[in-house]
């Protein structure tokens, strides 16, 4: 017994030991709360600056730049949906592989060092096919879509349980020593919250209570719900939140921004969307000013919508005007003047977490936001002048400051200006696309789709199906053809007359042909999605086909009643006719989802083999439903790929059997260009060599004009005036003191190459009045002749410089033409890779 009693002893003292320890030591807390203030993050209140990326709209092999780009641009929270079509796209049937890993995504934010801030939905809209939806749920009994009915409230938290059980078993929640700071259910429900009455306020303190009952360890928000019950957060989505956002639901809860759009989703047929990064930065400094602790930039990765992901008219190209762009290279000076907006107000972190704000109001224009700490050195101050067009002067504490239009200048310290909205001391860039060399395409060959008639579709039914609920998300494409007998005597007599076939749609988009032969193609657009498509036509005595291929372009995304939403043709007739206008809707239908090709897998290798496949004729565009196919190599480099579809019209590109989504070049913007030309090809979805490229072209286009490229961004630039304050980097907050890290401060142009590149050519420099923007500056009435020659000293051959605007070091001043100027330098040079030494 002495050996049992004597471990049981040792036992016990050990555990006095470690009690005594631990009570003589703070431990550490765990897990995620907050206040009126913010949110306290293992017991710390965080500044949060956050941004959305969606891990489907990349590939696992892009994720570690593009997560390790966003923690360099000053980030430390990363916000994503979750899919649920993709994870569940048949009911039961669960995917998390490949880019759908979300397990994997998560974990790699944190090993980066960053925050989760996950979105369940299960509504997503995020331009999403069905707003995250699986087409199934539409055709569950008696469902209706985000109200309280007991079919939709039943799968949504069936699914919901499952995703927030996956993520607490892998420990991924805050307080399991996770990343996952806050979690997010339904999503901008206000919008559409009127339209269900009393079902709707219903469904969101059920759809809250699911979420918190599920798991409560971190907090719940709701963004854009006002109503929003009182154990979740509402928060703000829009572009000027700091302007617009009443507050959060409730006295004791933080204002937190989860959507500042970085410009705008486009559509085909749409401009290009853009938001200044100047704009962008005065939204954010001044929601930081008006006590927010949390901004989430959406998008800050946008993306690449692959396959049919897409939702109505959305191109396939995702929020490419965000800091990083689609192809995950850092937009500048977007990337870069945030990045320093997030340093200045980590330096003003104290400040803005523990002083008092008071704000002085000088004129409509006019503000002085203060945050200071009583009897301490804590403070920091926001000097805004909102006036659009003209600049002003404050005087604060004695010294006078200027502020450009529409902009904010912070000080950490009440009285040093690290950073100005409107004054961008980053660098800038241009995007440029090269026709790679060793992926030159060589030849094309290809394959024709049979033009079906009513025989050869193997549904029948008296008139055209509904479109969604016919291909029901499993193709873009389905076949209608119908036959009608015509007398000689039917048929106009005159030859100068054709008959005309009218089809009215309800979306989106059709080509139709008579006998076997096209004869055009119809579509809506985004706002308008139904169409009336006219065209004349040639009929014969005897049996004529009509045969139609209905498209879909994504299904929608938002509004009420989504389950209620309807596509294809619904009325089709022919005009003039000897016997006046026929109605041939119910004339009785074959019918068929998808088209051959598809059905075959004409996009993979294997089924490539399954046809016999022609030369194209190069001196001429080929005509509607064709595949083409061809195979091309690796392009040189590491540089991300894109295929220029411009010679085509509309149609859905693969390569090695692998979607790379829907391209509509035939679709042209107001400005007469296509929305999107180039589309993105993962690296990882190449070979070395033989990459099997095939297009499926809807309504003709010349294969021979498809080109490989590859993307960079090595045409860098600077534009920086002498009023431009210093550099944000030239200091620091350490041990509670702010301090300048540089001696002496100074205003400087800075530049830097990406990747180990040098700057190889100085295509544009200027020391005076330029204009213009990067790629295209222009020299002004005023010019320095020293400024090239001293530009070259500082950075030709390097990876990065610096040159300081000086009069004395930029200028000659008795050469100086316009001495009595606020001077700006312009530099662009471009970047590349240093030529080796041959001994």
């Amino acid at each position: 017994m002495a050996e049992p009693r004597r471990i049981l002893f040792l036992a016990l003292f050990c555990l006095l030991v470690a009690t005594t320890i631990a009570g003589g030591k703070k431990q550490k807390e765990i897990g995620v709360t907050y206040d009126s203030r913010s949110l306290i993050i293992n017991g710390s209140r965080e500044l949060i600056f956050s941004g959305s990326i969606h891990y489907p709209r990349s590939t696992p092999e892009m994720w570690p730049d593009i997560l390790d780009k966003a923690k360099k641009g000053g980030l430390n929270l990363i916000q994503t949906y979750v899919f649920w079509n993709i994870h569940e796209p048949v009911q039961g049937q669960f995917n998390f592989e490949g880019n759908y890993d979300l397990i994997k995504f998560i974990k790699m934010i944190g090993e980066h060092g960053m925050w989760v801030s996950l979105r369940v939905g299960p509504y997503i809209e995020a331009e999403w096919n069905m707003g995250g939806f699986p087409f199934w749920l539409r055709e569950v009994p008696n469902i209706t879509f985000r109200s309280y009915n007991e079919p939709f409230l039943y799968h949504m938290q069936r699914y919901t349980e499952r995703i927030i059980n996956m993520v607490k078993k892998e420990k991924l929640f805050a307080d399991q020593g996770g990343p996952i700071i806050m979690a997010q259910i339904e999503n901008e429900y206000n919008n559409i919250q009127l339209a269900y009455r009393e079902a709707g306020k219903k469904y969101v303190k059920w759809a809250a209570d699911m979420a918190v009952n599920l798991y409560n360890g971190i907090p719940w928000v709701m963004c854009k719900q006002k109503d929003a019950p009182e154990h979740v957060i509402s928060t703000c989505n829009g572009r000027q939140c700091g302007d617009t956002f009443t507050g959060p639901n409730g006295p004791n809860k933080p204002s937190l921004w989860t959507e500042n759009w970085t410009a705008q989703y486009r559509v085909f047929g749409d401009p290009p969307s853009q938001r200044s990064a100047e704009d962008l930065a005065f939204s954010v400094a001044r929601f930081f000013a008006r006590n927010g602790t949390l901004n989430n930039y959406y998008m800050y990765y946008g993306g690449t919508n692959f396959g049919r992901t897409s939702s109505s008219f959305v191109t396939t190209r995702y929020y490419d005007e965000a800091p990083l762009d689609e192809f995950g290279l850092q937009r500048e000076p977007k990337w870069g003047h945030l990045r320093d907006l997030h340093r200045a107000l980590r330096l003003s972190k104290k400040p803005l977490l523990w002083g008092t704000p008071s704000v002085q109001k000088i004129n409509n224009d006019l503000e002085i936001t203060v945050f200071e700490k009583t009897g301490s050195n804590i403070c920091a101050a926001f000097l805004t002048n909102n006036h659009s067009k003209a600049p002003a002067t404050i005087n604060f504490r004695g010294i006078d400051y200027y502020l450009p239009q529409k902009s904010i200048s912070i000080l950490p310290d009440c009285k040093t200006v690290v950073y100005n909205t409107q004054t961008v001391v980053a660098q800038h860039n241009a995007r440029n696309f090269h026709p790679s060399m060793k992926g030159k395409i060589v030849k094309w060959e290809m394959f024709r789709e049979k033009i079906p008639n009513i025989n050869d579709l193997p549904v029948k039914n008296q008139e055209p199906l509904e479109l969604y609920s016919f291909t029901k998300d499993t193709s873009d494409y389905a076949w209608y053809s119908t036959s009608i007998t015509f007398d000689r005597r039917d048929l106009p007599m005159r030859p100068d007359i054709l008959p005309v076939l009218q089809i009215a749609s309800l979306g989106h988009a059709l080509a139709a042909f008579v006998n076997g032969v096209y004869i055009g193609f119809g579509h809506g657009n985004n706002i308008e999605k139904s169409f009336v498509f006219q065209k004349p036509i040639s009929l014969k005595p005897g049996v004529n086909q009509i045969s139609i291929l209905a498209m879909t372009v994504g299904f929608p995304n938002s509004g009420a009643y989504m389950e209620k939403r309807f596509a294809g043709p619904r009325a089709i007739t022919i005009q003039g006719l000897m016997s006046g206008t026929l109605d041939i809707t119910t004339n009785h239908w074959g019918q068929q989802v998808g088209i051959d090709g598809e059905k075959m897998q004409l996009y993979t290798e294997e089924g490539s083999h399954k046809v016999n496949w022609t030369p194209t004729a190069s001196n001429r565009a080929d005509g509607p439903v064709t595949w083409y196919k061809t195979y091309f190599d690796a392009p040189e480099g590491n540089s991300p790929v894109a295929v220029n579809m411009n010679s085509m019209a509309k149609g859905m590109i693969w390569v090695n059997g692998r979607s790379i989504g829907r391209y509509w070049t035939s679709f042209l913007s107001p400005l007469g260009k296509p929305t999107q030309c180039e589309y993105h090809i993962p690296r990882a979805f190449l070979k070395p060599k033989n990459n099997l490229l095939v297009v499926f072209e809807e309504t003709g286009g010349k294969p021979e004009g498809i080109v490989i490229q590859t993307v960079n961004r090595d045409t860098i630039c600077s534009l920086i005036t002498e009023y431009h304050p210093p550099h944000v980097k030239s200091w620091e907050r350490k041990d509670n003191q702010f301090r300048a890290v540089v001696d002496p401060v100074k205003t400087g142009s800075q530049l830097s190459c990406p990747d180990d590149k040098v700057m190889t050519e100085i295509e544009f420099a200027s020391f005076g009045d330029p204009d213009g923007a990067c790629g295209y500056f222009y020299k002004g009435n005023c010019d320095s002749p020293k400024a090239l020659k001293v530009v070259q000293k500082y950075c030709l051959g390097k990876n990065e410089c610096t040159i300081p605007i000086e009069r004395q070091l930029l200028d000659d001043p008795s050469k100086d033409s316009c001495p009595d100027i606020a001077k700006t330098l312009a530099i662009q040079a471009r970047c590349g890779h240093p030529k080796k030494n041959i001994s």
